[in-house]
């Protein structure tokens, strides 16, 4: 392919992965701070465009050279969100996944699919008591906080009240999404594990925020299944006349994967895989995408999809669940 070629191949693939209400001139006036002419010259092949101005293409679009160039190797390219900055605050982190969000909506069509190890991290933000618990665990056991080394967990004391507000918009984004969930009855084992091992070491300041951590969790539990009968998504306490995004609930008993979340927006693939518990990494790379695509509806061919139809089923599978939480008030 000749460099003309690869070139007006280039800014094709930004006009096509640019959202529909952004225009690609602007923005790379704005990025390369050339005029409107210039731009256009350089779309068209006419100009050629220097290593200085690819460079800036790639670091703010990030883009990969070998994907763009069609090189045939197994490289994929992730970005990985925060990683330039590894102690940032847990609230810091929240706030760039409501913002991945955002951007995911400013798409006309919106899919995510959750391959669910571990239950979405955001659900634990519909009620107050299991999002103040998650918050302290990530912010202590996990960011390592200071100002949480020597403390145990109140829920009077740890509130985090502005993360459970990040928490409440980043579902508000969610449910705006068509839904495709894959759970496992371990799912929530994790934050099983969590509430016990916190338990067994005394990190609970009273008994009294345990039973209102489990009582919460039992909630979220709840909430979800009457999500998965109805076969949409929506806040606690909302009425019917607010959106509410399709959710389509399937549970495989066998298979136990890993944290992937895929998207089609607006017919363009994305993935993310999470990774050190609530980060994540993504790329649109397309091969990547095919291949994480084509596991997941093989994995949907071998289970049950529980939302809407299949109460036995459904029922059987939230019941178990509310019996494993239920033991950690023991």
């Amino acid at each position: 392919m000749e460099t003309k070629q690869l070139q007006q191949q280039l800014f094709r693939h930004l006009k096509e992965n640019l959202p529909t209400h952004l225009s690609l001139v602007d923005e790379l006036c704005q990025l390369l701070d050339l005029s409107a002419d210039s731009v256009y010259r350089r779309i068209r092949g006419e100009k050629p465009v220097t290593l200085i101005e690819l460079k800036q293409i790639c670091e703010h679009y990030r883009l990969s050279l070998d994907q763009l160039l069609q090189l045939k190797n197994d490289s994929v390219l992730f970005q990985a969100p925060g990683i330039m900055h590894p102690s940032i605050p847990f609230a810091q982190h929240m706030h760039g996944m409501l913002e991945q969000f955002k951007y995911f909506n400013s798409f006309k069509q919106g899919e995510i699919f959750y391959l669910c190890k571990d239950a979405p991290f955001w659900y634990f933000f519909l009620f107050p008591d299991m999002a103040a618990f998650k918050t302290f665990f990530w912010c202590k056991t996990i960011n390592n906080e200071p100002g949480l080394a020597n403390q145990s967990f109140s829920l009077e004391e740890h509130r985090f009240e502005e993360c459970f507000a990040i928490g409440r918009q980043i579902l508000e984004e969610h449910s705006r999404m068509n839904t495709v969930e894959l759970w496992n009855l371990e799912s929530i084992h994790s934050s099983i594990n969590q509430i016990a091992y916190y338990r067994d070491a005394g990190i609970f300041r009273d008994k009294k925020d345990l039973i209102a951590v489990v009582d919460s969790f039992i909630q979220m539990v709840d909430h979800l299944q009457a999500q998965a009968a109805k076969g949409v998504k929506f806040m606690p306490g909302a009425t019917d006349i607010s959106y509410r995004g399709p959710i389509q609930f399937y549970v495989n008993e066998l298979i136990l994967g890993n944290n992937t979340i895929l998207l089609n927006l607006d017919d363009r693939k994305v993935s993310m895989i999470t990774y050190s518990v609530f980060s994540y990494l993504i790329t649109q790379d397309d091969r990547f995408a095919a291949k994480a695509f084509d596991t997941f509806n093989t994995l949907l061919s071998r289970s049950t999809l529980v939302s809407r139809s299949g109460e036995k089923d459904r029922n059987r599978f939230f019941n178990t669940l509310r019996d494993k939480v239920n033991q950690l008030r023991n």
